[in-house]
């Protein structure tokens, strides 16, 4: 299968919460790391989402906020993955920045280039990836 998202991810659910409507599924990753995702209960009985099942995360690098620096920042997002930024490519109008995890793993986001040059990003500082729960798609093997 080949996909649009830059963002892939490995790993396997930790917990599963059931909403009403929405559940929230727990992908714990490589290195204690953890992707929080909201999905449907259809897609959580679809999927046959349970612990222990081995899962793919996706995360398109638009739905990808960077805070620059590894300071304690509050935001509403439930996803944060700190690293330190390994590459940023400018344009005129976006620019792609490229932040390498503690576990090896690499997380995109494309951001405007005013974004970037107003927060300042420099190859080789601390950012943190930060992403909303509802903005993951998993996948299932089958």
């Amino acid at each position: 299968m080949k996909i649009s998202a830059r963002n892939v991810f490995d790993g396997h659910i930790d917990a599963v919460r059931l909403g009403a409507i929405n559940s929230e599924v727990e992908v714990a990753l490589p290195g204690d790391l953890k992707i929080v995702a909201t999905v449907t209960n259809d897609a959580v009985r679809e999927l046959n989402l349970a612990a222990g099942k081995p899962v793919q995360a996706f995360v398109k690098a638009s739905s990808v906020l960077i805070i620059p620096g590894s300071g304690d920042v509050r935001v509403s997002a439930r996803n944060r993955l700190g690293g330190s930024i390994t590459s940023i490519t400018e344009g005129p109008v976006s620019s792609d920045v490229s932040i390498a995890l503690g576990n090896g793993q690499t997380v995109h986001a494309t951001i405007t280039h005013e974004a970037s040059v107003a927060l300042g990003l420099k190859v080789g500082t601390p950012a943190i990836a930060v992403f909303k729960a509802p903005s993951v798609i998993l996948g299932v093997a089958g």
